[in-house]
């Protein structure tokens, strides 16, 4: 979900030639979970044809800013990371009901949107 909200803060911000956006999880899942390609449906972004992917130590330690969702990170240093680091501690949408899934997309997306405006601080073009 993040990266596809990134994707699109950066076609919004018209900057793709600034932010390079990399996903990736410690654990992937070999799917994306049926209810969050739905949630993210309801709001046009179709992500169905996604799959997850691992990040590599070498990817991390490459990031000028690595994120975490803080549901599968735990077992990750970022002291090994030469970029800065957060984790936003959100929970993980698996096995979650819809309604959840729901209220853990918008706030990735709030958390997705106000980290652009910190990281490109112009707006983006009215849609």
């Amino acid at each position: 979900m993040a990266a596809a909200f990134a994707e699109r803060e950066l076609d919004r911000r018209n900057a793709g030639d600034r932010i390079e956006v990399l996903t990736g999880g410690t654990r992937p899942a070999d799917h994306v979970h049926d209810v969050v390609v739905e949630a993210m449906r309801e709001l046009d972004i179709d992500i169905g044809d996604r799959t997850p992917r691992e990040v590599t130590p070498e990817e991390l330690r490459s990031a000028d800013l690595v994120v975490t969702m803080g549901c599968s990170a735990s077992d990750v240093c970022p002291a090994t990371w030469n970029g800065e680091s957060r984790d936003w501690g959100l929970d993980d949408p698996h096995g979650r009901p819809v309604e959840a899934v729901r209220e853990i997309r918008d706030e990735i997306e709030d958390r997705v949107v106000a980290l652009f405006d910190e990281l490109l601080p112009e707006r983006p073009p009215a849609e």
